[in-house]
């Protein structure tokens, strides 16, 4: 039956960092001589490094002239690399953690600057915004995108509560998609890989009219699993995911552009359970060897799975209205309507022990509208807008613990559903103030109200009523004060401002101080132990203040770019996320747990971050980049207590680093003249905590990744031929993890990792 609703500072290494930012910055000056003289002395290197133009401020701006720390991936870079997903951005985004969240395949648990949100669960907020074309993704399932249609991805650290709102605290990722042609294009690419990866991609477009375009792409990705199921011989950690997408444009008018896409995917991934780093408390089942092998049961147990299948749909459809009202004014309108439902299975366990099973139902729809006025003035220019959203969240779950505990079994239930309207009003302009000084200012104000049910439910019998089994008796009565059923609402306010200053002594050179806020919404806990008043009144919005320091530069008459950022936060009102193991028939095991969320947090984070793009001769050029984060809670209230000495921050490296190398050489095959390019990357990434108290167990100590492509073109770009190599040293690394040792009666401390060693070979035939 499916539910529906319909470390401390290593001061060396400080050093080392802020000698390498001071570098940089001075650098930037120096070069200032050095561009005098580049015409005399350009090492016979005339190629320049390429100009990124990003929409990151609601408005096409030059990336080297914006007062913000912004990554940017074209859709050719992306596509030259083999990136796969939007994890593999980790990699070279200094201070980004993107990882595949736990026992899933396609949900998105993103950090940046330390901030974010692990749980995906409804009633949780995102700290790092998703979005597609300027359209906000309220709930993280379905996330995991992989790259194609695709023109460019831009990764925004740092609070952009003016421009983009709630949930931005920690910053955002923007995918923009490929605008369609007038002349017609199509091709279509397939790629084959270890582990039997079969993927394909076809895509068209053109004109059908003189003012009429039109533009479709169909995805499909399949591979054999990393690992086995040993308990049911079935495939783990694979991929069956299917996609497409569709998109048209009208030209209303000389000045007014009518854009409307539609998407839609399904995965159909198999269960994902983790890798057990304990031996079984039952019968002692002994660790796997292999990381991604597992014995979970949970598919082959109907009591346990409800007869829900592991799938991932989505889709949503987007208008946009462009339309230029004068020479300095124009008008965007976006209108979206999205949904998305998950079912899942998760095995805690991972055993074929009928104990701690947990099928899963999540459903999230939202409309959203949005309005901008842009301004492009002579010495000034901005953005006006307005923004609803109107979304709903439902989940639903149970936790069956089988025949372990009662002879007929134990079943925890838990629903919550989730109203959520947000709106909002906004503005942030730049000032020319003369030709070397740029004052820019931005305000938000955000009204944010959110309704609740949550419904908290133990049953005697393996599976809850809700989940079919309707034999199941409620054995809920007040223990302990536990309420089953809760409402509440809330409604929570906020202005959020941006204040920054910018100084360009020359053309190549712009440094900056910008000051900027977030918040992420309040809430309700969606496992909420209801029985506690703070429980029931619900979570405070987070809070960051933030001051950066930059410097953008170019030298070497255009060869080499270099971006600084030097940052300082205030995180205040903290949601920390607790759970408290409770026995619900009091028989001595706990059987279910409830949650705690409260604001007992404070934290102070600060760091550097340094990226540079060099065009080191006429066919190579390198990518560097370096990121440092102190992450650091001082308060952290546990019952009157501070225990922050004690805390960490979760998914946030203290060290990232990366090196990329891009080589092209003019090379016939098969008769035919063409290009080649190679690129090669190296990654590195500190000590990972999984949970905010470390473990050894389920941390994860630093590694690196070694990535290497080749692209053969040929001379008329009518097909080319690739092969990427992924982890190349083949490294097993923790992405994310779970831990209830005391939960029913196996134990639980498991990990996930993230993709093996991969080979890829690809095809890709232009037609024209």
């Amino acid at each position: 039956m499916k539910i529906t609703k319909k470390y401390n500072i290593k001061n060396n290494k400080l050093r080392y960092a802020l000698a390498l930012a001071l570098f940089g910055m001075s650098s930037s000056v120096m070069s200032q001589q050095d561009d005098a003289n580049a015409e005399d002395n350009n090492d016979g290197v005339n190629k320049e490094v390429e100009e990124i133009v990003v929409t990151a401020r609601r408005r096409e701006e030059s990336l080297q002239e914006i007062p913000l720390a912004v990554t940017v991936y074209s859709g050719e870079t992306l596509s030259e690399q083999g990136v796969i997903d939007v994890t593999e951005l980790t990699r070279t985004s200094p201070n980004v953690n993107l990882e595949v969240s736990r026992a899933t395949s396609s949900t998105l648990t993103a950090h940046i600057r330390g901030i974010g949100q692990q749980d995906p669960v409804a009633g949780f907020e995102g700290g790092v915004g998703i979005y597609i074309d300027d359209v906000y993704f309220a709930r993280p399932q379905g996330t995991v995108f992989d790259v194609y249609d695709v023109e460019r991805i831009e990764v925004l650290r740092g609070p952009q509560g003016t421009l983009y709102g709630k949930n931005t605290i920690g910053g955002a990722i923007k995918y923009v998609t490929k605008n369609l042609s007038d002349d017609f294009e199509s091709s279509v690419k397939l790629s084959l890989g270890t582990y039997k990866q079969t993927d394909f991609l076809a895509k068209a477009s053109g004109a059908v009219s003189e003012n009429f375009r039109m533009g479709g792409t169909f995805a499909s990705f399949q591979r054999d699993g990393f690992g086995t199921n040993l308990f049911t011989g079935g495939e783990h950690y694979d991929k069956d995911l299917v996609g497409a997408r569709v998109s048209f444009e009208w030209d209303v008018s000389d000045s007014t552009l009518v854009k409307f896409s539609a998407d839609y995917s399904k995965d159909k991934s198999a269960p994902k359970s983790g890798h057990r780093l304990i031996p079984g408390g039952l019968n002692g089942d002994p660790v796997l060897d292999n990381v991604f092998d597992t014995r979970a049961g949970i598919e082959t147990i109907a009591s346990s799975n409800a007869g829900l299948d592991s799938l991932v749909t989505q889709g949503g459809m987007t208008l946009s209205i462009n339309s230029e009202l004068n020479d300095n004014w124009s008008f965007k309108s976006i209108t979206s309507k999205r949904e998305d439902d998950t079912e899942s299975l998760i095995d805690f366990d991972s055993l074929p022990t009928d104990d701690f099973d947990a099928p899963v139902v999540y459903e999230n729809e939202q409309f959203s509208q949005e309005f901008q006025f842009n301004y492009a003035g002579e010495k000034s220019d901005g953005v006006i807008g307005l923004y609803y959203l109107d979304g709903n969240a439902f989940d639903a779950f149970d936790v069956v613990l089988g025949n372990l505990v009662a002879p007929a079994g134990v079943t925890s239930f838990t629903l919550g559903d989730y109203d959520t309207k947000t709106t909002a009003i906004y503005g942030d302009f730049s000032f020319d103030l003369n030709e070397k000084w740029q004052l820019s200012l931005g305000g938000r104000y955000t009204e944010d109200k959110r309704d609740v049910l949550v419904t908290r439910e133990s049953f005697l019998g393996r599976g809850s009523p809700y989940f079919g089994n309707s034999s199941a008796l409620s054995i809920t009565v007040p223990v302990e004060g536990l309420v089953p059923t809760f409402t509440g609402s809330r409604k929570d306010n906020a202005f959020t401002m941006r204040a920054g200053i910018s100084y360009s002594p020359v053309d190549e050179h712009n440094f900056y101080t910008t000051y900027s806020e977030g918040f992420k919404g309040g809430g309700f806990d969606p496992r909420g132990a209801y029985q506690y008043p703070e429980v029931q009144r619900g979570y405070e919005p987070e809070e960051v203040s933030s001051l950066e320091f930059g410097a953008k530069s170019v030298w070497k008459d255009g060869r080499v770019s270099t971006n600084f950022a030097l940052f300082f936060m205030d995180f205040t009102n903290v949601q920390i996320p607790g759970s408290i193991a409770i026995d619900t028939d009091n028989d001595g095991v706990n059987d279910s747990f409830a949650g705690t969320t409260t604001n007992a947090g404070k934290a102070d984070i600060w760091g550097a971050e340094l990226e540079s793009v060099a065009q080191l001769t006429e066919s190579m050029s390198a990518n560097f980049s370096l990121g440092y984060i102190n992450a650091d809670y001082v308060e952290w209230m546990v019952n009157g207590t501070d225990v922050s000495d004690d805390r960490v921050f979760q998914n946030t490296p203290e060290w990232t680093a990366s090196l990329s190398l891009r080589n092209e050489w003019d090379m016939s095959l098969f008769s035919k003249s063409g290009t080649l390019v190679w690129t090669g990357s190296i990654a590195y990434q500190d000590d990972v905590y999984q949970f905010e108290i470390p473990d050894p167990l389920l941390d994860q100590k630093a590694y690196s990744l070694v990535d290497s492509s080749l692209i053969w073109t040929e001379g008329s770009g009518k097909y080319e031929i690739g092969l990427h190599g992924k982890n190349l040293t083949d490294k097993e690394y923790k992405v994310a993890s779970y831990n209830f040792p005391t939960l029913g009666l196996e134990g639980v401390k498991s990990a996930f990792y993230g993709n093996p060693r991969q080979f890829i070979a690809s095809f890709t035939y232009n037609f024209k």
